[in-house]
């Protein structure tokens, strides 16, 4: 059993002090806080503090306080100056930077206000949105002054149609706790999703490279190929969850303090003030399951082949596969209760990322999750049994290896042995 952990720590503390590991974690980990400091950043390298100005040219005289209160309420972020000045003076003024943008308000034949905007680049759909939708408003406002409607029939005219939605359901999620796990799962859908394709092609990886330097050969005379295989996925499983604790960690530190700048965003749509703990625990569940369930599959892959150039074609089919379950798992995020998710998610290779879905996307029967995970951990033994036999064999192979007809001649070294 020394042999086990001996293999274990190496293949973690090996992996722990590669330069790759410390650069992608430490990549990720500016990553992480770029994205929890997107505002600050913005803010930093805009010199209107986040406002966009825009110059408004008023032929009218009338349109233009009326607009900046419309425009207000919608986007507060834009900021309408009046300039008395000519258009090419605005255009200018535009061209120089001082500007954003500049509107042009008129009236048209019907009395009706009209504009024209213009800018550097029409690429921002925002801004040149949101001011259209102030003048549309103040042209509704407008055009109900002139056939004689009251503030108050105005009103009725515009106040939202009641639409309340009630689930029948028992103990159905309302439309908050909807979108609080919708956010949650998006985000743990690809931790789960890219963590599975590397730490798996990791693993290929690294059995690969011993094969290819004949390092195989030494160690398997002292220990036997099962040990080696499942050290190595334990001991790559244990460097996942050091650098997802890292990632976690800065992730969790720099979105709390920057919680109140985000509020508006991805964060306010998708709130996390009450993430139920079941959630949290289906997540660490399934992610450990599946990154057993393609760690295995990866480790007895890699066995086959003699060169590390050749990785990338024997596990492609197992790459698409986690990508086709989290493909369907987006889809789902729409649809969570539809039959084909339901089916999908008692599909080994896509359970981890569909039921997990489910179970925070829906108040699933508790059995359903159960099994779940029952045909996962079964699955994962069956694996590992049919998997320690090929890795067996696969790893006394030698030369060109690329083909999944290999897996017979692997097992039929195993059998002499």
């Amino acid at each position: 059993m020394n042999s086990f952990w001996i293999i274990f720590f190496h293949t973690y503390l090996n992996k722990l002090k590669s330069k790759s590991f410390i650069v992608t974690t430490l990549l990720t980990v500016v990553i992480v806080l770029a994205l929890t400091n997107i505002n600050n950043i913005i803010d930093l390298f805009d010199k209107n503090g986040g406002r966009d100005q825009v110059a408004v040219l008023d032929e009218t005289g009338q349109l233009y306080e009326p607009l900046k209160q419309q425009v207000k309420t919608i986007n507060k972020d834009i900021e309408l100056t009046l300039y008395t000045g000519s258009q090419k003076e605005a255009d200018k003024a535009v061209e120089k930077g001082d500007f954003k943008g500049s509107i042009h308000l008129r009236l048209n034949s019907d009395k009706l206000p009209e504009a024209t905007y213009k800018a550097m680049s029409i690429a921002d759909s925002v801004t040149y949105t949101d001011l259209q939708t102030g003048l549309q408003q103040l042209k509704t406002m407008q055009a109900a002054s002139q056939i004689n409607l009251t503030s108050q029939q105005l009103q009725k005219l515009y106040e939202p149609v009641s639409f309340e939605k009630i689930a029948l359901e028992e103990n159905a999620k309302t439309e908050e706790e909807l979108n609080q796990a919708r956010g949650l799962v998006y985000i743990l859908l690809f931790i789960i999703y890219f963590a599975v394709i590397m730490y798996a092609n990791m693993i290929a990886m690294e059995v690969a490279t011993e094969k290819s330097s004949r390092v195989m050969e030494i160690l398997i005379s002292s220990v036997s190929p099962i040990k080696q295989m499942f050290a190595k996925i334990l001991g790559i499983g244990l460097l996942s969850l050091t650098q997802l604790a890292a990632f976690l960690v800065v992730g969790y530190i720099s979105l709390t303090s920057n919680m109140d700048s985000l509020e508006d965003g991805f964060f306010g749509v998708y709130g996390f003030g009450s993430i139920p703990v079941s959630t949290i625990v289906y997540a660490v569940i399934f992610f450990i399951l599946g990154y057993f369930l393609y760690a295995t599959l990866a480790a007895f892959l890699g066995s086959l082949v003699s060169r590390i150039e050749d990785v990338q074609q024997m596990i492609t089919p197992m790459t698409l596969m986690v990508v086709a379950g989290f493909m369907i798992a987006m889809f789902g995020l729409g649809k969570p209760d539809a039959t084909f998710i339901t089916v999908t998610s008692y599909i080994p290779f896509f359970t981890p990322m569909i039921m997990f879905l489910r179970v925070g996307m829906l108040s699933i029967p508790l059995w359903e999750a159960l099994l779940g995970i029952a045909i996962l951990m079964a699955t994962i033994a069956a694996l590992a049994i049919f998997g320690a036999r090929v890795y067996r064999g696969g790893v006394l192979m030698y030369g060109q290896s690329n083909s999944y007809k290999d897996i017979k001649r692997a097992l039929q070294l195993t059998k002499k042995e």
